[in-house]
């Protein structure tokens, strides 16, 4: 997916990608280009190279934002999406017209720029911009889907036992009162004796229920700014008595 340079603003402060965002929020218009993005080896031959546009409803939202984080200074991101999202369903048809006709013009626009590049680009060119994305293509996805979920505040994965361990003994190193280097953490968690790794066996077990608490909740908040696409299908809870291997 081509990285959407002009939008990360509101990307940052929503974390929606464009397509997400205005899925059912009125006319979107589809990019004939497969490969809109120019990677950076590019820009000395092409400066200036412009940005997508901004879809009516991440337009909408872009103005909306300051107000509802003026109004909202401690509400999560989540709860903003959520009010923005509302208010936009419930916006008349008549004033989504404007931002989607301000879009459309926005479009155009760009796509005749985009087309004017594109003809000054070599056939070798072309085919090294093409293989350039494709490598790229998944990497700029994950990192803009792990934003994403940052910004939407996706609660954090459970820790194991040893990664509860190794985070305590580098906390101890930051604070001054011990340094520690990793092949040290591994030789001192084998020498713990059982009882001694049990204590973080139950840390993790918390935080196990920490993790399943908190995604019930974050994923009845997607339900609600429809975001079906990031619920999972089911979700296994963990057993009272779920062993933790040493």
């Amino acid at each position: 997916m081509a990285l959407l340079r002009g939008m990360w603003g509101v990307l940052n402060a929503l974390g929606k990608s464009g397509a997400d965002l205005c899925a059912g929020c009125g006319s979107r218009l589809r990019s004939p280009f497969s490969f809109a993005y120019v990677p950076k080896w590019f820009s000395s031959n092409l400066s200036g190279y412009p940005k997508k546009p901004m879809t009516s409803y991440v337009r909408f939202s872009k103005e909306q934002l300051p107000i509802f984080k003026a109004q909202n200074p401690d509400a999560k991101n989540s709860e903003l999406i959520r009010k923005i999202a509302k208010l936009w369903r419930e916006l008349p048809d008549s004033e989504k017209k404007i931002y989607e006709d301000a879009y459309r013009a926005d479009w155009q626009i760009y796509k005749e720029e985009i087309n004017r590049i594109q003809e000054q680009l070599t056939p070798s060119q072309m085919v090294s911009l093409e293989k350039e994305i494709m490598q790229k293509r998944l990497k700029k996805k994950a990192l803009i889907k792990k934003r994403e979920l940052t910004m939407l505040g996706k609660p954090k994965r459970p820790r194991s036992a040893y990664n509860i361990f190794i985070a305590e003994r580098f906390q101890e190193a930051r604070n001054g009162t011990s340094q520690v280097k990793l092949k040290a953490i591994n030789e001192h968690w084998k020498n713990l004796s059982n009882s001694q790794k049990q204590v973080y066996v139950q840390l993790a077990k918390d935080d196990k229920i920490r993790y399943y608490n908190e995604m019930k909740s974050w994923e009845e908040q997607m339900m609600e700014v429809g975001r079906e696409d990031l619920i999972r299908r089911s979700m296994k809870y963990p057993a009272k008595n779920d062993p933790e291997e040493f």
